[in-house]
């Protein structure tokens, strides 16, 4: 009972030592998040709106494998699953945006939720080998049922409109898309606060003894795929909104090798993990295409030269998070953090 006592007044203490400056920290980032469009050109906008819509998927993967233990490869075909039903919403009925892409996540988390059934029976790399071949399912659809996703050709969008404006530029996209992954991951960090987050963790440690504490294992591996797959539906409408364009190969496999790396890297079962593993994700590669932009007039053709080295440098990075940090990107930033909390008291 004392050391019980204990425990909980030390967790009292660092949750009054921390909550002040976490809020500072969350306002400031809210702040820039509000000032980024008018300080930055249309360039850094484009990729602020795709870094945040792969934020929004590696969130909801990452409530998936990241707190369930449920590994899946298919997170790109439950995309794909949102941005054909926005865009068919958006072609043939004159339901408003918000409703469309609302309706785009509860389709993939429907389906989302059919391809979870098997989750019961396996686990492990099985599991990830059946969502790999509902992928290559979903996939076929896609092209055959000519009629709904128009086929090979896929379907062509005009610019979103919403509140009777028209959303034609990257900059009015971004007041759309930022607002939604704002909301989507307070969302997920409040849902690991109530006794559902805590069964997707209980079942991730250890499924039986979850089961036996009276956890209903189905139930809640069913939510937690029908949650991930609304997520990357979510993910997947923004997208479409974003592109104005879907076709079968907009979200090929290694879109979900790409998704599961950055929660890997960002670091799995922590929501923090998931946003910096996509923003890491996305903008490393652009940095490293600066890099051979900056060496473009010392060596010759170093855009042919230094291309395939920028793919192996950024593989290199993946690899060496998992040999070196496999806690990922989000325990360094603990570290950090607890390094500058006691850093003034080190004798």
């Amino acid at each position: 009972m004392i050391i019980g006592t204990a425990k909980e007044s030390y967790r009292a203490d660092e949750a009054l030592l921390t909550t002040t400056p976490q809020r500072i920290w969350m306002a400031i980032l809210m702040a820039g998040l509000v000032a980024l469009p008018f300080f930055f050109n249309t360039y850094w906008i484009y990729l602020a709106c795709l870094v945040m819509i792969n934020v929004i998927a590696a969130t909801g993967l990452n409530v998936l494998t990241g707190f369930t233990g449920l590994v899946s490869l298919g997170h790109a075909a439950f995309m794909a699953v949102g941005a054909y039903a926005v865009a068919w919403l958006e072609k043939n009925t004159g339901l408003p945006l918000p409703v469309n892409l609302l309706a785009g996540g509860l389709l993939a988390a429907a389906v989302g939720v059919l391809v979870g059934l098997p989750s019961l029976r396996i686990k492990g790399l099985y599991l990830a080998i059946a969502t790999i071949a509902a992928s290559f399912i979903l996939h076929f659809i896609f092209i055959d049922w000519r009629s709904v996703t128009g086929g090979t050709a896929g379907l062509t969008l005009e610019p979103g409109r919403i509140f009777g404006f028209q959303l034609v530029e990257y900059r009015h996209l971004y007041w759309l898309i930022m607002p939604v992954t704002v909301l989507m991951v307070t969302g997920a960090a409040n849902l690991f606060r109530n006794r559902i987050g805590r069964a997707f963790i209980a079942i991730r440690d250890r499924d039986i003894s979850a089961e036996v504490l009276g956890i209903p294992i189905l139930r809640y591996k069913l939510l937690s795929f029908g949650l991930a797959s609304f997520y990357a539906g979510i993910a997947g409408g923004l997208w479409v909104l974003f592109f104005r364009v879907v076709t079968p190969e907009s979200f090929p496999l290694v879109t979900s090798i790409f998704l599961l790396a950055a929660v890997i890297v960002g670091g799995m079962g922590t929501i923090i993990g998931g946003v910096i593993g996509a923003l890491f994700m996305t903008m490393v590669p652009e940095l490293l295409r600066y890099v051979v932009d900056f060496l473009s007039p010392v060596i010759p053709n170093a855009s042919l030269i230094l291309s395939p080295v920028r793919t192996i440098v950024f593989g290199a990075l993946i690899v060496g998070f998992l040999v070196f940090e496999p806690q990922g990107l989000a325990e360094i930033i603990q570290r950090i953090r607890r390094f500058f909390r006691v850093w003034p008291f080190r004798t």
